[in-house]
């Protein structure tokens, strides 16, 4: 057999475990298959009829490729997906079955609501929910079960998930632009969409040392480790040699999302030692979240497999850089359009600043929006640090964009390479350099070329959140510029008045230079930028006036839901950060506390044998002091977090719950763990109870 026969080509089985548009093709009937696209592209439900012969065929060919099972997979509050499974068999007499699968069940599913996150929406004894079929996300097979992708609500009609109002954000969006295309004369287009790139950061460490850490385990973080003697200093690791075990794991899991149909394009080692990357290609907002998700959950899977963990918190190492999820969005039509290119011709440029202003003044004015769809205890280790943007939310987009808008702005002309001159809104943009500077990794909302790339989100986030608030906004922009360009008499002279005007009132958001400097921040404060420095400043924000009408106006969520999702995250933070306090003091008492006490014991023992031989015992009698002060006060710092997590407990407000966690809880947490690692470096290897950073960091 040849080693091609061995090895078949990517493209054979591509796609493979997916129910996609050519499997529909081929299984469907012509007339069925033009209703599920209609479907697909337009939102028109299918009938009962139509649906039994989709859910059938769906079933045959679930069922050949092994699936015994088939599950509605959603994205509750949770952050993560969630599924239950139901066998296609159907009793038929004489102890027999029958594999069936009707229109209905592909449809509607009804797991039990009551127990995943609702933040005061449904009460416990209110258990009634709906999952929905979102025909615009391919079925696929997962672990020989069908799973359809779909919406979740309760039983009156509230979002229960995450996807739901992501769905409701491209439509909107789609709907603002198009009137925006339709003013530019384009009558060809007939969808817009946005289009996410999700870059996945993420850590590899070895299952045996893993399972070693039991802050790992339950937090996903190291909650404890003194600094390895050798760090991400020598900046030897990134895009280095990828090591034989991680590159086997890489290659299994680019298997086995390319059979998912997850476009996994880019892998590479990142700064510091043990954490890669992952990038797919451009895909529409909601199979990108899909497929994020799925590809979170693969890395977990295929990573075990490989005798290693993959860990996705934010910051799981303390003193070298922690991870990310560059969400890379961009707008574009059917009718081939990137709406966030600059194009060549004039219409194109000018259409093209059009885009560009209504993102710059959406950002703008929804900056603490855009801050908290990043907010979370993890991700609060990180922002601000050298490896990710400040709190602090503004827009990067080059020397060239900015020569622009600033003659734009102050009715310049500006010229070209070729010394020829423009006037900006009569003649034409000027050919942009897609790459004229480099990419500002310190921004948190970069304009790269032909898309934004928001760096703040956090590795372990869903995509869902900030790319629904960033579709809102946008086609809120959108919707304001488009109510006065179609009354104009001019629109030329209207359009140029009013980019003029939103420069002018919204330039404070653009930055272009170091966002990790001190003096940004001083500067970010005169502009009157936000700086949300935690979770607990940011989440309140989402019940802003200004937002709440927002979402209201274009039906993405009531005033209730935004409610709940604020009460969620935050009774979310406080979880996380009791959890993390509650396996410290664990830890502390049941392995720190005794073996700091034990080798302590060792050296005093030593010292008193040496002093009885009459020998030197300074050493002994340095270290035993050292020991003994540390441990005391680590054993003070014990019952101080202990103290300050019963008193936080006890607090019923939401929102004052966080706060106590954020400034009592969390600081205390600190504190332990300074004496905690201070010991480390004082007890010997075989002594400490935790594998140190250096076998974590170094051993795969």
């Amino acid at each position: 057999m040849s080693e091609q026969a061995k090895h078949p080509s990517v493209s054979e089985y591509f796609g493979c475990n997916v129910f996609n548009d050519t499997v529909m093709r081929e299984r469907l009937p012509k007339d069925i298959y033009k209703s599920v696209m209609k479907t697909k592209q337009f939102g028109i439900a299918l009938e009962s009829d139509v649906a039994d012969v989709v859910a059938n065929a769906m079933k045959d060919w679930a069922v050949e490729k092994g699936a015994t099972h088939y599950t509605h997979w959603f994205q509750p509050m949770t952050g993560i997906t969630a599924e239950k499974h139901d066998a296609f068999i159907t009793p038929a007499g004489d102890g027999k079955v029958i594999l069936d699968f009707s229109g209905k069940e592909l449809i509607k599913g009804e797991p039990d609501a009551s127990s995943f996150p609702s933040g005061g929406l449904r009460a416990t004894f209110e258990a009634r929910g709906y999952t929905a079929w979102d025909p615009t996300s391919n079925a696929f097979i997962k672990d020989n079960t069908l799973c359809i992708p779909t919406a979740f609500c309760s039983y009156t009609g509230q979002i229960l998930d995450k996807k739901t109002p992501l769905l409701r954000s491209m439509e909107v969006v789609n709907e603002q632009a198009l009137r925006i295309l339709r003013l530019f004369g384009n009558t060809t287009a007939t969808r817009v969409s946005t289009t996410v790139g999700p870059e996945q950061e993420y850590f590899l460490v070895d299952k045996k040392t893993y399972d070693q850490r039991e802050d790992l385990i339950l937090t996903g973080r190291t909650l404890f480790g003194a600094m390895s003697p050798k760090g991400q200093e020598m900046e030897d690791h990134y895009f280095g040699n990828i090591k034989q075990r991680v590159s086997d794991f890489m290659k299994d899991l680019d298997c086995e999302l390319w059979k998912l149909g997850i476009y996994a394009k880019t892998k590479h080692n990142e700064v510091a030692p043990a954490q890669h990357e992952l990038a797919p290609i451009f895909t529409t907002s909601n199979i990108a979240a899909d497929h994020n998700q799925l590809t979170m959950e693969m890395m977990k899977k295929i990573a075990l497999k490989h005798g290693l963990v993959c860990l996705l918190h934010e910051k799981p190492f303390a003193g070298v850089n922690g991870s990310g999820k560059h969400n890379n969005w961009s707008i574009s039509s059917n009718d081939g359009q990137n709406l966030l290119d600059p194009g060549d011709t004039p219409l194109h440029n000018m259409q093209f600043l059009t885009f560009l202003c209504a993102i710059i003044k959406g950002v703008h004015e929804y900056a603490p929006l855009l801050r908290l769809s990043a907010a979370s205890a993890g991700n609060d280790h990180r922002l601000g640090a050298n490896e990710a943007p400040p709190a602090v939310v503004s827009i990067f987009i080059g020397d060239d964009l900015q020569r622009v808008l600033d003659a734009l702005e102050n009715g310049t002309n500006i010229k070209t390479d070729q010394d020829l001159e423009f006037v900006i809104g009569v003649d034409a943009l000027p050919n942009f350099r897609k790459d004229a500077t480099d990419r500002n990794r310190t921004s948190p909302f970069a304009f790269t070329g032909n898309k934004f790339e928001f760096r703040m989100l956090g590795s372990a986030d869903s995509i869902s959140c900030t790319n629904t608030i960033m579709n809102t906004i946008v086609a809120q922009e959108l919707c304001e510029f488009a109510d006065k360009l179609e009354q104009a008499e001019d629109f030329d002279k209207a359009l140029k008045e009013l980019l003029i005007q939103t420069i002018k009132e919204h330039k404070a958001i653009i930055f272009n230079g170091n966002g990790y400097s001190d003096e940004w921040l001083e500067e970010a404060a005169r502009r009157g930028l936000p700086n949300l420095v935690s979770t607990v400043d940011a989440l309140p924000h989402y019940m802003d006036p200004q937002n709440i009408a927002m979402f209201e106006k274009f039906r993405i969520y009531t005033k209730e839901e935004i409610a709940s999702r604020t009460d969620i995250l935050l009774e979310n933070y406080s979880k996380v950060i009791n959890i993390e306090a509650m396996t410290m003091l664990d830890m502390t008492k049941k392995k720190l506390l005794p073996a700091a006490m034990e080798y302590g014991k060792k050296i005093c023992d030593t010292a008193i044998a040496k002093k009885q031989l009459g020998l030197d015992a300074s050493a002994e009698t340095k270290l035993a002091a050292d020991l003994d002060s540390n441990t005391a006060k680590m054993y003070e710092a014990m019952q101080a977090l202990e103290s300050k997590v019963n008193a936080a407990k006890e607090i019923g407000d939401v929102l004052e719950c966080a706060k106590a966690y954020r400034s009592q809880v969390f600081s205390a947490m600190g504190d332990l763990r300074t004496y905690a690692d201070q010991l480390e470096m004082l007890v010997s290897a075989e002594d400490w109870p935790l594998p140190p950073y250096s076998d974590l960091l170094f051993n795969v």
